[in-house]
């Protein structure tokens, strides 16, 4: 495994691009032509934090950027993983080039603002990873993947959604290479600390194979760096993704798009290929002339004017009105906006925003001690975790707020 070649390249500096901060991310020439097809470039213009740049104005890093930072961390992780014998004996070389190639397109499904629109849930709008089979199941990448990586582009796709395996835990569980890029480079471009606050080197050294072989443990050397990482994404979503001004951005974009949406005023196949810019342009001009037009140009005009925040609810903050809201589904926030709006006497000037539906992962990654030969749950070997675990994440990390504008 390796003698795979961007493995290899990461220790080589023979071809490379550099990604902030100093970093030195391996090109091979078949990472290269995935990287310079038409799908993936346009991750270039697909911002990584989206609304997040109205209140962080530094925060205009990419998708691009991000899915290169994955990418590098997918070959440090194999790297590590490789010498471990239980980790060799399941994951082959064909397994670990899919695992990188997979780990490279992990976002090419993203259009633009595409998380605040999943929240919202509304039917029929394809999550991200069906759009990722459109790009990857036909075409260029389609293509690549047979010729280069040897590998149907269906594994690739499949380990994309696979339910929980070794593999796709190191994409998407409670220790994985997209938490670590993203909690790192939106830290890095926010200009804020919190998820800079953690050892990702000393925590690659410490990943090992779980007692049942499907997903990823650490060791006991790792314990500090985990609760290091669990920590930083929970003051991450605190302090950032659910800063108050951005959720003010936030629930008036969702509540703009769901209405063109649902009027037929969106070309769902364009907006969903389009690059940021373009998005925004066709929002506006589509808003133009109608009472969704504050919205719009409050969002995206020559002047930023959000919503104010009027009332805010947690369970620390009058919990009943907070249970009343949080996660409930998004056609019922926007009825009880209404009838606010309707006080006033005027269309969509108050705003609902609470915790979605579908809550964010549990903690749940395993130590192990090599000496004794088990492994212990670190919640039970961690205070820390096990506050977090027991008091669930939304409602400490995320607030139901009303907005007026």
């Amino acid at each position: 495994m390796l003698t795979i070649p961007e493995i290899t390249g990461l220790d080589s500096y023979i071809a490379l691009i550099r990604i902030p901060p100093e970093l030195t991310v391996p090109l091979t020439d078949r990472v290269r032509r995935i990287i310079d097809t038409a799908a993936f470039r346009r991750l270039a213009k697909i911002t990584q934090v989206g609304l997040v740049s109205l209140v962080y104005p530094a925060a205009r890093h990419t998708r691009f950027e991000h899915s290169l930072g994955v990418y590098r961390l997918a070959l440090l992780f194999l790297k590590r993983l490789a010498h471990i014998s239980r980790f060799a004996g399941i994951i082959d070389r064909h397994s670990a080039e899919m695992f990188i190639v997979t780990a490279l397109l992990h976002d090419i499904g993203h259009f633009p603002y595409c998380h605040l629109i999943e929240d919202i849930r509304i039917p029929g709008i394809p999550g991200h990873e069906e759009l990722a089979a459109r790009y990857i199941l036909n075409g260029e990448i389609a293509d690549i993947l047979r010729k280069d990586w040897h590998t149907e582009p269906g594994e690739v796709v499949e380990l994309l959604t696979a339910p929980a395996n070794l593999l796709s835990s190191i994409l998407s569980g409670p220790i994985d290479i997209d938490k670590l890029d993203y909690l790192f480079r939106d830290s890095l471009h926010t200009g804020v600390p919190y998820g800079r606050n953690l050892d990702q080197e000393r925590l690659i050294g410490s990943l090992c194979v779980n007692e049942a072989g499907n997903g990823l443990a650490i060791t006991e050397k790792g314990k500090t760096a985990a609760e290091l990482m669990i920590f930083a994404r929970y003051v991450m979503f605190s302090e950032v993704y659910w800063h108050h001004s951005v959720r003010s951005a936030t629930a008036m974009l969702q509540r703009l798009f769901a209405e063109l949406y649902q009027q037929g005023k969106i070309d769902i196949d364009r907006f969903f290929v389009s690059a940021e810019e373009e998005a925004v342009s066709l929002l506006r001009r589509t808003a133009q002339g109608t009472p969704l037009e504050k919205l719009a140009e409050g969002l995206f005009g020559a002047k930023r004017v959000l919503y104010k925040r009027t009332a805010q609810f947690s369970i620390l903050e009058e919990p009943q009105r907070y249970y009343e809201l949080a996660g409930k589904p998004y056609p019922y926030l926007c009825a009880e906006a209404d009838k606010l709006s309707a006080k006033s006497g005027e269309a969509f000037s108050v705003l609902i925003d609470a915790p979605p539906v579908q809550k964010e992962i549990e903690i749940k990654i395993d130590v192990y001690f090599p000496k004794r030969n088990c492994y212990v749950p670190l919640e039970n070997i961690s205070p820390v975790i096990r506050a977090m675990a027991k008091d669930q994440f939304d409602d400490y990390a995320k607030r139901v707020r009303i907005f007026r504008g």
